[in-house]
C-alpha cells in the first residue's frame, strides 16, 4: 500500500496530459478547417504542418496518456476497491464514460479532418472545444468533495461557466468579423 500515492500521483499526472490534448486537438481543428478554405498555397502548406500536428498531438500526448490514466485508475480501484461502493464515484465512472465519448467523437473528426473531408465549422469546433472543460469541472468537484449531491454546485458552476463562454464567444467573433486578424 505504500506505493499507492505513486499510482495516485501517475494517475493524475496522466489525466492531465489527456486533457491538454483533449483541450488543444480541437483548436487545431479550427486551424485545419480554416486553412482549409484558404487559397493555395496556404491552404496546401498549412494544411501539412497541421495535420502533422494534429497527428503527434493525438497518437503521441493525448490517446497514450488516456489509457495509462485509464491503467492507473483501474489499479487504484483494484487497490482501494471501497471506492466503487461510493455514490460520488458512481457519478464520477459516469463523466469518465461522457469523457471517452467525448475523446471518440473527436477521434472521429481527427479522421475526418486527416482525409481532407470538413464537415464541421471552425465555429463548431471552438464549442466543441468547451465539452472536456466541463467534464474536467465535473469531475474534480466529485473527487474533492466526494459526495454525489454537492457536486451539483460544480455543476451550476459549469453552466454558469458555459453561458459566460458564450457570451465570451460571441464577443470574439464580432470583434473577429472587424479585424480578422484579431
Amino acid at each position: 500500500m505504500e506505493y499507492y500515492n505513486y499510482i495516485k500521483a501517475l494517475h493524475l499526472i496522466f489525466v492531465v496530459t489527456w486533457f491538454a490534448g483533449l483541450f488543444y486537438i480541437p483548436r487545431l481543428f479550427v486551424y485545419q478547417i480554416e486553412a482549409f478554405h484558404k487559397p493555395s498555397p496556404d491552404k496546401e502548406i498549412l494544411g501539412k504542418q497541421l495535420k502533422l500536428m494534429a497527428k503527434r498531438l493525438w497518437f503521441i500526448i493525448t490517446w497514450p496518456s488516456a489509457i495509462l490514466a485509464t491503467i492507473f485508475a483501474i489499479w487504484l480501484l483494484v487497490l482501494q476497491p471501497f471506492w466503487l461502493k461510493q455514490p460520488w464515484m458512481h457519478v464520477k465512472l459516469t463523466f469518465v464514460v461522457l469523457l471517452y465519448i467525448y475523446h471518440y467523437m473527436t477521434h472521429v473528426y481527427y479522421k475526418q479532418l486527416q482525409k481532407d473531408e470538413v464537415k464541421k465549422t471552425s465555429n463548431f469546433m471552438r464549442l466543441w472545444n468547451e465539452g472536456a472543460t466541463f467534464i474536467l469541472f465535473a469531475v474534480v468537484f466529485l473527487v474533492i468533495l466526494k459526495s454525489a449531491i454537492n457536486w451539483v454546485f460544480g455543476v451550476v458552476g459549469i453552466i454558469v461557466l458555459g453561458v459566460l463562454l458564450m457570451l465570451g464567444f460571441k464577443m470574439y467573433k464580432r470583434i473577429r468579423e472587424k479585424n480578422p486578424n484579431a
